[in-house]
């Protein structure tokens, strides 16, 4: 941890940073796969998945400055590189070979209901960590991933 006049105390920092660290990672593999799908979706469907994959890279984008910026703020390393994101991701791999809307709906849906759940996790492991800071960045981040959720998921219902 790097020298910081942020009074979090510094074992609550290097907690926190860790937890941030991993849904960095995982954030950053959503960002990843949301490109996966926007670049190679296909189907009767193109055009609004398309964009709706393209909207939600780019909320994503956020999400990883969100996170990143946060672990910095607290004297931690943000390591943002694809070689540290394949190495700590928590997600399932993003399947290369699916080209038909529904099965990008299907394979972006899993993603965005697996990282929900850890990021609803991260508010509750952060807060009772005693950052409440870190805890409100979890939760800006889970309604917006809830609502892209709820956006992909429409497709197929």
């Amino acid at each position: 941890m790097h020298s910081t006049k942020n009074d979090l105390p510094s074992k609550v920092r290097s907690k926190v940073a860790g937890i941030l660290g991993d849904r960095l990672a995982d954030a950053t593999d959503v960002m990843l796969a949301s490109k996966q799908a926007h670049w190679n979706v296909k189907g009767r469907t193109f055009f609004q998945l398309h964009e709706l994959f393209d909207k939600i890279n780019e909320s994503a984008e956020e999400w990883v400055d969100l996170l990143a910026e946060r672990i910095v703020q607290l004297g931690g390393t943000a390591d943002g590189t694809v070689q540290a994101t394949a190495k700590r991701t928590s997600m399932a791999p993003y399947p290369l070979e699916i080209t038909r809307g529904e099965d990008h709906v299907e394979a972006m849906s899993n993603a965005l209901a697996s990282f929900g759940k850890k990021v609803r996790s991260a508010i509750d492991k952060t807060g009772k960590a005693g950052d409440a800071d870190t805890a409100d960045i979890f939760t800006e981040i889970s309604r917006d991933v809830d609502k892209y959720l709820w956006f992909v998921e429409a497709h197929n219902q």
